[in-house]
């Protein structure tokens, strides 16, 4: 509490900026501001006694009221000087605490009404030891700070009042205003010299603190003083050596850029000491040419970079469905793989093969997959490749020796995680040179390569986060230890009604785009499109589609460049025939009547489904069995089996059994530039034999597939969904498949299966009633067969 002993009227008050003037401080400063200045000139017109109270806010030109602490210092004027600029330089002297009561406003100035402060007897006597401690602290902290001048303090120190020496220490302390103003307002000497206490020890915190800081600095100033010195002795050896500048600085980079590669510890270890040997060596040996090379490829690896992955399902389903017509179980597949992203953070990478013919889109679609996660897409292209070295690289000792192709393409991508495309994986061969199909092992086995380790790196690199996606024609080609490491999907030919879909949606489109050409100028009828499709290209992709599609652009461009075109063109199939010639494929129709001898089947071919017809006749001769049509070991079994079925089953088939040995057979399967193979067709030579030793025609309307046994069976076979559409596609609505080939139906397009008709048989007994057009009736009498083999009994020999 303070006690009211006086009260000054009409003592005009000066505001200060930065600054808490105490009592018994004398202080020069300017006085510039026109309010401040009236103040001061009414105060030194009067009894040169003027309050001085500090500003909260020094930014506040013009203050209010409210901008001033209400406690202050009542001073006097000591001297004043008027400066040329009309600023006022006046020397103060503060006389004692006091607290604003009021304020008086005289328009030019602030007069204000104090109360003087002053402290309650019974607590203004302050403990020795409290007074000694706050000397010493001051005598401590004076010695410590160097941004203090001591001699300021002399006097202070000699202060024996403590009251006058709290004041005189907190007016020279180099502290913040508030904590000033705070210390101000402390009337009580002995909580003033408590509070003094704890600045005092907070500061001296702070000059340790800085110190221990200096010398830190002091000491790295020094380490980077020792090593300027000694790169300078290097530097001045490498020139007496004769070592160039140039290669120096070549080496400090490249230790630079291995600290900022992210490698592994043991590849910086190896990479630091390759660093080594190569500042041992002169600059132009082609030593140092195969280090400088060996570090390049070291510090390029992406060692700890990742490219950000997209989780979004909803976008990557939109991303494949954009750029994909049809292939639903493809992209499903890689919805549930970017679903399982999403569960697990750290996954093993995922190995898929795609596989299917020529321009089903196994390389976009694998494009579409990098679009989809985000990441970056690199594509290497195994055709060809017979040297397992194009794998795994070369060794450092052989001239001109570099990393793998796989190291090589994860050095493009520029991160550790691309979706990585093996193209035409079953292209690759076998030479002395080793076998690039095994070192594939390593790379697509989740378990290893997480630490494939290329032959000219010599270093460990992990693969594990890498997506590898490789495609292929056919799989059987493919060793079965890598079809083991891999999820295999299968990419099925498009049907009639997709391929004019992808063409509508995505490939008129692109090259119209591409060969200059408005949609508006030229219009494609659907009519049109199918009749490229079928008289102009026999695949299962749209690469051909596209290929024509392009060539008729072509040519249509070039008339409107001649302006032989100014208007719309809409495109029929009798303009398609005028741009493109004459059609290239006849349509694989069914034939017109039943015949003799005459079975459609259907087979699969890399470039899909096709329609083979199998024909059969006979001739006199010595039950010689003919083939022909370039087929293949296991066709020519296949025809063996169906021979060696119907002879012995030739009783139930109505035939005589020495119709066998009077005539020979002759098989043929037309088209016999091509070449044929598979065991699919075993039904469809038995029907055919059947046919031709009763005479019986066999229905032109019904195609079939499936493998035969010796007892008959009809065995399952593979690509029914390309066999059943070739069949569609040639007009013929009734299939005879296997049984046990039932599981496969739902592969098949439903708009297809609505509109044909599947006989699933398990014997060749339900094939033959289904196809031809008339009932056999077996031979009873056995006793009417002329036999000259006394060992055949029943039409079976024994």
């Amino acid at each position: 509490m303070s006690e009211k002993t006086e009260i000054y009227q009409n003592l005009p008050l000066l505001p200060m900026r930065d600054l808490v003037i105490f009592p018994n401080m004398m202080i020069p400063f300017f006085v510039g501001r026109d309010k401040s200045i009236k103040a001061l000139d009414y105060a030194l017109e009067k009894d040169q006694k003027i309050f001085l109270a500090t500003q909260k806010d020094a930014l506040v030109n013009e203050p209010e009221k409210e901008d001033i602490y209400l406690i202050g210092v009542v001073s006097k004027i000591i001297q004043s000087l008027k400066m040329p600029n009309g600023n006022i330089k006046v020397l103060i002297e503060g006389l004692h605490r006091a607290k604003i009561i009021d304020f008086i406003d005289q328009n030019d100035y602030l007069e204000v009404v104090t109360e003087k402060l002053t402290p309650r007897p019974e607590l203004s006597d302050v403990p020795s030891h409290l007074t000694r401690d706050v000397t010493e602290k001051l005598e401590q902290y004076l010695r410590l700070s160097q941004n203090i001048n001591s001699d300021v303090f002399v006097s202070t120190l000699k202060e024996t009042n403590p009251d006058k020496l709290a004041d005189s220490i907190a007016a020279h302390l180099n502290i913040e205003i508030k904590q000033k103003q705070e210390l101000l307002e402390t009337v009580n000497p002995k909580l003033r010299m408590t509070k003094l206490q704890t600045i005092l020890d907070i500061e001296i915190e702070k000059v340790m603190l800085d110190e221990k800081i200096n010398e830190e600095v002091k000491k790295q100033m020094e380490k980077a003083q020792r090593e300027y010195y000694l790169n300078e002795k290097i530097k001045a050896i490498h020139k007496e050596l004769g070592r160039t500048k140039e290669k120096v600085d070549e080496i400090d980079q490249l230790r630079e850029k291995i600290d900022e590669s992210g490698m592994p510890d043991k590849v910086k270890e190896k990479a630091e000491q390759e660093l080594e040997k190569l500042e041992s060596m002169p600059p132009m040996s082609a030593e140092a040419t195969v280090s400088r090379g060996y570090l390049d490829w070291l510090i390029s690896m992406p060692w700890n970079k990742r490219s950000r992955e997209k989780r979004d399902l909803i976008k990557a389903e939109k991303i494949l469905n954009d750029d994909h017509y049809a292939l639903e179980k493809p992209k499903e597949r890689i919805l549930e793989f970017l679903a399982v992203r999403q569960l697990v953070k750290k996954q093993k990478g995922s190995i898929l093969c795609f596989v299917g013919a020529p321009g089903v889109g196994k390389t976009s679609l694998a494009s579409s997959i990098a679009r989809a996660t985000g990441r970056k897409f690199v594509r290497l292209s195994l055709g060809g490749v017979r040297d397992e070295a194009e794998i795994r690289g070369h060794r450092r000792t052989y001239i001109g020796a570099f990393p793998g192709r796989i190291i090589q393409m994860i050095k493009r991508a520029e991160t550790k995680n691309p979706v990585f495309l093996l193209d035409e994986v079953d292209k690759m061969s076998t030479d002395f040179r080793g076998d690039p199909s095994s070192a594939l092992l390593e790379v697509l086995d989740p378990e290893q390569n997480h630490s494939f380790l290329d032959h000219y790196l010599d270093v460990e690199f992990d693969l594990s986060e890498v997506m590898f996606i490789a495609t292929a024609n056919v799989l059987h080609p493919i060793p079965r230890a890598l079809q083991d490491r891999m999820e295999v999907i299968h990419l099925s030919g498009y049907t009639l009604a997709e391929k004019i879909e992808i063409a509508e949606r995505h490939l008129i489109s692109k090259q119209l785009k591409e060969h200059g050409l408005h949609k508006k100028k030229i219009v494609f009828t659907r009519e049109a499109i199918k009749y490229i499709i079928e008289k102009y290209t026999r695949e299962a992709g749209v690469r051909n589609l596209e290929r024509s599609i392009a060539s008729l652009l072509r040519k249509m461009a070039r008339q409107y460049v001649t302006k032989s075109i100014k208007k719309t063109v809409k495109l029929t199939p009798e303009k398609i025939e005028e741009y493109l010639g004459i059609p290239k494929y006849r349509k694989a129709e069914k034939e017109q009547k039943a015949e003799v001898g005459l079975v459609m089947g259907v087979a699969w071919t890399e470039m899909g489904g096709e329609l083979l017809a199998t024909e059969c006749t006979l001739m006199p001769g010595k039950s010689n069995l003919k083939l022909t049509g370039q087929l293949g070991d296991v066709m020519q079994e296949s025809a063996q089996a169906a021979m060696s079925y119907v002879r012995s089953n030739s009783l139930q088939f109505g035939i005589p059994y020495d119709i066998f040995k009077k005539n020979d057979v002759h098989i043929h399967v037309p088209e016999g530039a091509i070449p044929k193979d598979g065991p699919s067709a075993g039904i469809t030579m038995a029907t055919a034999l059947v046919s031709a030793f009763t005479r019986v025609p066999v229905r032109h309307d019904i195609a079939m597939t499936g493998e035969i046994t010796l007892r008959g069976k009809v065995l399952p076979i593979g690509g029914l969904k390309e066999k059943v559409l070739a069949a569609h596609r040639a007009g013929i609505m009734e299939i005879i498949i296997p049984a046990e080939n039932e599981k496969n139906i739902e592969d098949i397009p439903p708009e297809i299966l609505k509109e044909i008709k599947l006989h699933k048989v398990e014997n060749v007994n339900e094939v033959i009633k289904l196809a031809l057009t008339e009932e056999l009736k077996p031979i009873q009498d056995v006793k009417k067969l002329d036999h000259d083999d006394n060992n055949v009994t029943d039409g079976i020999a024994h």
